[in-house]
This record gives C-alpha cells, structure tokens and sequence, in this order.
C-alpha cells in the first residue's frame, strides 16, 4: 500500500487559468524551442498554468529537457523547478519514472553551480519533493553545501537536510545529520541559517535542542527574533509532553518579556498564559499584554490584544482587577471598536476598591468628548453613558457624582446620548432617594435644554412621579407652562387689519355673537355679516409664539401628539399631588383650570387643519380622561395614578436586576470533580531548589485538582448528533463523517470503510461546497487495504451566516476495472444555528436596529401547538435566540403575545425576531414571525429554518 506521502501531490503556486487545448500545447512547445528568452518564461508560465489546472501535457517534457534545463537565465530556472515540482514523477505502482534521471543529473549540476542563487532555489526545490529516489543520489551535494560561503544557500541547504531527513527512509541517507546541524549551529553567525537549524534540530532531534537551548539560557535574549520565536514553539512542546520540567523554561519565557520584538512579546505571553497559572505569570502575561496595547497602532492588533485580556479576565478575574486602569488607557484610541471592547472588559472588573478611580477616568473622557474634533463624538459619548449607567446600578455610592454631569447631556444633538442619559436618571432617582431632590431641581432646571421628542416622554415621566413637595409640584407646573408659551397654539387670520386679539383665537364655526350673522361664501369658506362691516375669515394658522418659547411647543406644533399627551398626563399626576400638598383649595383650582386650559389647546390644535397632522385617536382618548380625571376627582383614581405607576416602574427594575444576575450566574464556570481524580498534595512534598514561580504553580495546579476547576464535556448524544451517514450500507465503500463547527471553520473527519476484497487505489475524496462555504485544501489521493478503515480530514472556512450545503463523491481505481468507480455521497447541510448564539441588548438599541436594517423576511404561523407561551418557548430554542420581552410583559392569557428575540452571529452580525402571534377562536395560532437582519443571507436562513422547526415540538 501507498504511503500517503507518496500520493500527496503538493504545489506552492496556485493561479486560475483556463484548461488548455492541443493547439496551445503546440504553441508552447514551439516558443520554448525558440531563442526568445521572453517568450520561453511566458511559454513556462502557460505551462505551469496547465498543469494546475489538471492538463497532464506529457509532450512538453522532452521538449523541456533539450531546450530549457541548459538556459542560465534566472526566471526561467525558477519556473522549471516549479514545473518539475508539479508534475507526476511516479508511475501508477509508485515507482520512479526512468526519465527522472535527466531531472536528477540537472539537479547536481545546479547545487554545484557558481551562482548561489541557483543553488539556493534549487536547495529550496528539494524540500518539496518526496521520492527518496530522486533525493539520494543529491545528499553528498547538499552536504557541501552546507559550508558554502553564502548564507542564502546555507540557510536553504539546512532546510534541504531537515526535509530529506523527514522522509521515508531519510535517516539513512543522512545517519549523523543532527550531528552535522548541531556542528553548523555552535558556528553559524548568519540569524536566518541559524533559525533554520535550531528549527532542524527541534524537528528531528528534540533532545539536542533542549541541550543546546539549556547551555545558552544567557544568550537567548539576544538571539534573533525569529530564533527567539523558534524556542518558544519548542518550550510549548516540550512542556506539553514533560509538565514537570516547565520550571526551568518559564525562567527562559520570562527573560524573553523584556525583548525588543513586539511578536516575540506576544508569543511569550501567550506562551505563559498556557503553560502556567500562577499569580505572577498570569500578571506578567497581562501587563505584557497592556503594554502592547499601548505601544501599538494597527487596530487589528490591539482588537487581538483586548481578545486576549479578555480571556484573562474570564479565567484570572482577580488578577485582572488590578490591571483595570492600565486596560482603560486604550480609550485613546479613536476606533470605536477598540473603545467598545476596553469598555466592555472595564465593566466586568469593577470592584468596591476601585469603582472611584473607573467613574472619574470615565467622567474625564465624557468631557473630552464635548470637544468636537471627532466625527463620532456621539457614539463615543453614548459608549460612555451607558458604562457610568452600569457603574452607578452596580455601585449606588457613585452615582451621586456622576448624574449631575450627565444631565448637562440631556439636551445632546445625539439623541441616543441623550436617551441613554435619561434612561440613567430615571433608574438612579428611584434606586437612590437621597438624591432625588437634587436631581429634579436640576432636571426642572436643565428641562427646557431638551429638544428630541423621544427624550421628553421620559423627562415629563420624572418630574410627574418624582415632584413630591409642594415647591417641587408647583416649579414642575410652572416648567411645563413655560415651555409650552403662550396660549392658544393656533389663531385665525382675517383679511383685513390686524388687530391687537389677532393672536388670540378666533371662532371657526357659524356660532357668532349677537350682532352678527354667518354666511357661507362662493367658494365654501365661512364669513360674519353685520350693518357696520363684512369681515372674510380665512384658514386658521399656526401661532409659532415669542423667541423665547419653549421646546415643547415646538415639538407639538410639528404634529407630536404622543408627547402632547404625556404632557396631559403628567400635569395631571401634579395636580393630583397638589391636593395633597397644598392646602390652599383656591391655589389648587386654579392649577387645575390652567391644566384643564392647556389640555383643550392641545385638542383643538390636533383637531385644526393647521395642524401638519392630526392627532391620532391614542393620544386624543388619553388628554380626554386626563380632562375627566381633573373634573371628576375621585381617590381610586387617584391611588392608581399616583401609585401604581411607579410600582410597575419598581416591578420593571427589579426583573432587570433578577435577568442579569441570571446571566452573569449562566457565564460563571462550572466545576466537576470525579470520584477517582487524583490529587497530588504539595505541600507535603520537598520545596527544595524551586523558584517562586514554580511554587505559586504548583499550588494552582493543586487547587485546580481538588475543586475540580475544569468545564464539563459536551454531552455525547450531541456528538453523536453530528455523525452524518454518507453512502448506503450496501455500496463498496461506506462513509460516514462527524462535523464540527467552530466560528469560522467546519472540520470534516469523514471515516471510510473499504467493504470490498480488493485494494482501492487513487480513493479521493472530492468534496464541492455550495453558498458562503470555501474548500481549504485540495483532494488527496490514497491506498485502502481490503476490508480496513482510514479517516480522512477536510477543511471548509465559512464566511457568513447562511445556510450551506457540502456534497461531493468519492472515486477509486480497482486492479480489476481500469475504470475510475464512484460513490455519490449524501449532501452535508450546515445549520445556522452552530453559528449564531443567544445574546442581550437595550430595548432602544433593538428598535434602532430594526428601524436601521434593511433585509426583512416574514414567515407565516403555522403550527399545531395551541398555546401561545408554549410555541414561543418552541421558536426561542429552535432558533437559539434570546427572548429580550420581560417575562411579566407576556404574562397572563389574553389571545394576544408579542416578543422580540435576538441573537449574534460568530461574523458579529444582528439577528432581530418578532414574534406576534394571537389565538383564533377555534384554539388555533396565527400571526407572523418577522425577521430582520443586516444581510441577507442570515434573514433567509432563519426564516427557513422557522418555517422547519414551528410546526410541532420535535
């Protein structure tokens, strides 16, 4: 049988290039046999073309050999060693073909010859080939070359040896060749020759460059950053076979921290973090890590740095804790990105002892951010808001130092800043009573700086539940007056002269005084008639009031109804509240008459075609109860305006609270110790002649071993979920593969199974991929006995959420048949949901995205489940989502149920859900389940995989 080296075909070039014809095969052949020197490279190059894309073209060989081996120019020399790496040089029983010794007599010459480039390539050529044939009678050459006086063939004729070595049989051919390296080695002065035969000696002989690396421990700090990158690759190696010797190299690591190159750096923290966990490591590791976050300017890197933080921060929380203001400093990055991730780690450290320092480094950066000098300043400012927010919740203590400066950005340009800031008040007011005095008064005082329309709901919300004393209700009534100006909000403007009342309103219908009459004119507009004068009144107009009016009537007088009647509402709650503080009942009935004045403006500016739109029925129905309420006082009404409210506010922020310590329990690791796990103690041992180091170590690893600290296997049913039959039982050859997933790789380990007597050989597996899937390595042909197994391993890189599929066959050769047989294998469908999991986000980061998204696909309800909470339980784990809806907002049985979903993809994108479904009379579901994304790939392959799994529980 075959070794699978022999049947490997391995290239360094791959280029697109159409398959060839015999009419370019003779046109090659004709230029190569020319004395052009550009038309023979150009005539290899096609050549070389052809042969990668599967054109044999035996014809050129002959040709090849008469006409290009004797040229001397460098180009050409180069392009027929890649020709000669790709083409067959066995046979079908895998022997070497007779004409190799033409390639062999021309491969001698060029290592002997007097230019060292010709050598060195063709030394490098030699590393690709795997006959042992070919490669023996060249050993005595590539020897000799190993003291050439250049150090490019030097460098190449130690990788020459290495490869040679690595074969079937090589180390035959070379019997002493660790020897030889480690004699070039101890003399060597060029860095790259140097690397090379360290990484010859770590290769084929481990314990010669233990021995070596431990006689130079001095010097390693001022070895070559690619030989110092070497020695790392061979300290993770041996360390991982002999763990009881990885004191003495963690020494090695820590020297190479103070190295001047920034990949070395990283490699050695990386290195300390898998190998160690002890406190000074794992500090070490993470202060390496900061610095490198700070000296370096590539995004990129420090996006990879902050990875590796927090995968620091996951394992050695209270290591990193320390570190919390060095990770900060990555703010003065302007990618928001970067600010993003530091912010989300910052979040995740924060204690007792260090929360003071975090809230002042972050107040000093929402202060840079009024500057101006960046374009996205706002999003900035927002990142920031919404972590001061979660430092304040999570610590109260802080939060009086920290919302007096945020409410300077009520009124931001940046509504979501602005949102985001009064979202905080509102949580910090009712968390904290003690400053709830100082937080109106200064949201009466700032209240008129607020000009978005989404913001001024919330703030009227405050000032209506939070005013308590009799200053406090009637500052917050004189507020609202303020900045609703003078009313009415709309006139009616004659034809003729102004007057002094034109400003006030005017009747529009036919009821007029005494003295006058209606009439109606030609045109259908109304006009009075008297014996003094006729006065024509024209449509009534918008009243845009003085400069100085305030920024709610600005809002209602574009038609924002919605915020007219919070307004309606919240001057009710104050007027409730003043019965109870003030025991003036005039003060109070006045109050209420202006209240009741403001509210019937408002009604009449909506139902007045002056209005740009009119008010909708929602907002009209709410100011009318408001006006019944004010007229018809009773204390039941009362009690569930005054109180209930805020108990729902109450209800809302504790179930929050309860959701996240949900989470941040389900992120904490769990731990399993089995009956049987062997626990080494210590402590009872010698500590003599180990550092420090080695004895924090060692401790760790002990507790480690007796809590158990490890992660639970994955369930095997699920592994066993991911076993996919390919062929039948009954073809010649059965395959089965297990796919795994992981973020942007699928691994295929397909097992194949020869059922037959005879010897398949050339067996290739060959696999197509079909949507955003990519095949990583070629085919490879092998040998399989009769009756035996093998399993081969298939790389595919995915590069979006959607849905693909893999199909392919696989094809063989029988002694008895010349034929190619083949096997025709079932598809392999990738789910989406191995690549999207659940994630959290804020309710109004949820509607921005969905106002934002522009790809939308919508599935119809169809299912049998008749229960309304019952089906979407079903659609959260069939599409591992998480369900963003309070559970107290789907409570109950009403026929009606409404819930957002969401989930992150592994590529970083958002998958939005709503589901809204109701009960029809005769038990059964309709409704819609709409999906939303940024791609379309995603929004696709979740609809379809709704439309799969809704219909039953299975």
């Amino acid at each position: 049988m075959l070794s699978p080296e022999k049947m490997d075909k391995s290239c360094t070039l791959l280029v697109h290039y159409d398959k060839g014809t015999p009419a370019v095969a003779k046109e090659i052949k004709e230029a190569l046999e020319g004395n052009d020197v550009e038309a023979k490279v150009d005539a290899m190059k096609k050549a070389v073309m052809l042969l990668l894309n599967g054109e044999t073209i035996p014809q050129l060989f002959i040709t090849i050999i008469r006409y290009v081996l004797p040229s001397e120019d460098h180009t050409i020399q180069k392009l027929l060693l890649l020709y000669l790496e790709l083409i067959e040089k066995t046979d079908s029983r895998g022997k070497v073909l007779p004409e190799m010794i033409l390639i062999c007599q021309n491969l001698r010459n060029n290592l002997q010859h007097p230019n060292e480039y010709i050598r060195g390539v063709t030394l490098r050529f030699l590393c690709r080939l795997k006959e042992t044939e070919i490669v023996e009678p060249l050993t005595p050459s590539v020897l000799q070359n190993l003291e050439h006086r250049h150090p490019f063939v030097r460098r190449n004729a130690i990788l020459a040896v290495m490869s040679i070595y690595k074969l079937p049989n090589g180390d035959q051919l070379f019997v002493d060749a660790p020897e030889m390296i480690e004699k070039a080695l101890s003399t060597e002065q060029d860095p790259s020759a140097k690397r090379n035969a360290f990484l010859m000696l770590f290769t084929c002989a481990e314990e010669r460059a233990v021995n070596y690396l431990l006689s130079n421990v001095d010097k390693v700090s001022d070895w070559n950053e690619s030989l110092q990158m070497v020695v790392l690759e061979l300290i993770r190696s041996v360390c991982k076979t002999k763990p009881a010797e990885k004191g003495k190299y963690i020494k090695i690591i820590i020297s190479l921290l103070s190295a001047t190159s920034s990949a070395v750096i990283y490699e050695c923290a990386g290195t300390l973090v898998s190998l160690s966990s002890a406190p000074t490591a794992i500090r070490a590791a993470a202060n390496t890590y900061c610095q490198l976050l700070l000296s370096q300017s590539d995004n990129n890197v420090k996006l990879i740095l902050l990875d590796r933080l927090s995968e620091l921060k996951s394992l050695h929380r209270d290591i990193m804790v320390e570190l919390i203001i060095d990770v900060l400093r990555a703010l003065s990055s302007p990618n928001l990105d970067i600010r993003k991730k530091t912010l989300d780690i910052a979040l995740d450290l924060i204690t007792h002892h260090n929360i003071n320092e975090v809230v002042q480094m972050l107040k000093k950066e929402v202060v840079k951010t009024q500057s101006g000098e960046l374009e996205k300043n706002g999003e900035y400012r927002q990142m920031l808001i919404q972590a001061i927010h979660a430092c304040a919740v999570k610590f109260p203590e802080v939060a009086s130092t920290v919302v007096h400066l945020l409410m300077d950005f009520l009124g931001d340009s940046n509504v979501a800043s602005a949102l985001d800031v009064v979202a905080f008040v509102r949580e910090i007011i009712e968390t904290n009573p003690k400053l709830r005095v100082s937080i109106i008064t200064r949201l009466l005082d700032t209240f008129y700086q607020i000009r978005a329309g989404k913001v001024c709901p919330c703030a009227l919300w405050i000032i209506g539940e939070y005013c308590l004393s009799l200053s406090e209700v009637e500052s917050g009534v004189a507020t609202i007056k303020q900045c609703l100006g003078e009313l009415p909000f709309y006139s009616v403007s004659e034809e003729s002269e102004p007057t002094e009342t034109s400003n006030k309103i005017q009747p529009t219908s036919s009821a007029m005084v005494s003295s006058r009459k209606p009439v109606i004119l030609a045109d259908g507009t109304y006009a009075t008639q008297s014996a003094a004068s006729e006065t024509t009144f024209s449509t009534p107009t918008v009243v845009q009031g003085s400069v100085t009016s305030g920024n709610l009537r600005t809002l209602l007088l574009t038609g924002d109804f919605f915020l007219g009647a919070v307004v309606a509402c919240t001057l009710t709650k104050l007027v409730l509240r003043l019965e109870e503080v003030q025991p003036s009942k005039t003060e109070v009935n006045k109050t209420v008459t202006q209240a009741l004045l403001i509210m019937v403006s408002m009604l009449q500016l909506g139902q007045s075609p002056a209005s740009p739109h009119p008010i909708d029925n929602d907002s009209y129905e709410r100011i009318v109860l408001c006006i019944k309420l004010l007229c018809h006082r009773n204390a039941e009404m009362k009690k569930i305006w005054l109180e209930s409210c805020r108990q729902s506010f109450v209800k809302m922020i504790s179930e929050k609270q309860l959701t996240e310590m949900a989470e941040l329990k389900a992120k904490t690791q769990t731990t399993n110790a089995q009956p049987d796990d062997l626990i080494d103690f210590f402590h009872l041992k010698s500590r003599k002649g180990m550092s420090q180091l080695e004895l924090e170590d060692q401790v760790q690893d002990d507790l480690k071993r007796a809590t158990g600290e490890f992660t639970k296997d994955e369930n095997d049913g699920n592994k066993l979920n991911r076993i996919l039959q390919l062929t039948g039982f009954s073809d010649p050859v059965y395959a089965e593969a297990y796919v795994t997933v992981h973020h942007y790789d699928i691994a295929l380990e397909v097992t194949v199974i020869n059922r037959t007597k005879e010897t398949l050989q050339n067996m290739c597996l060959e696999l197509a991929t079909m949507g955003d899937l990519k095949l990583v390595e070629r085919p490879q042909n092998y040998s399989l006995a009769p009756e035996t197994s093998m399993q081969i391993k298939a790389n595919i890189k995915v590069s979006s959420t959607e849905t693909g599929v893999i199909f392919g066959n696989i094809v063989y050769e029988t002694s008895n048949v010349m034929e190619r047989n083949v096997v025709v294998l079932n598809d392999i469908h990738i789910d989406i949901m191995d690549y999207i999991s659940p994630a959290v986000c804020s309710e109004a980061a949820f509607r921005t995205m969905w106002a934002e998204f522009e790809w939308e696909n919508k599935v119809a309800v169809n299912t049998t489940i008749q229960n309304e909470r019952e089906f979407l339980d079903h659609i959260i784990k069939s599409t591992n989502m998480k369900c963003l809806t309070a559970p107290s907002a789907i409570e109950g049985e009403c026929g009606f149920l409404a819930a957002n979903l969401y989930a992150k993809s592994v590529f970083g994108e958002d998958a939005l859900v709503n589901v809204s479904i109701e009960k029809q009379t005769d038990g059964a579901l309709s409704g819609y389940i709409r999906i939303r994304s940024k791609t379309q790939g995603i929004a696709l392959s979740l609809g379809d995989k709704i439309t799969l799994k809704q219909k039953g529980s299975s």
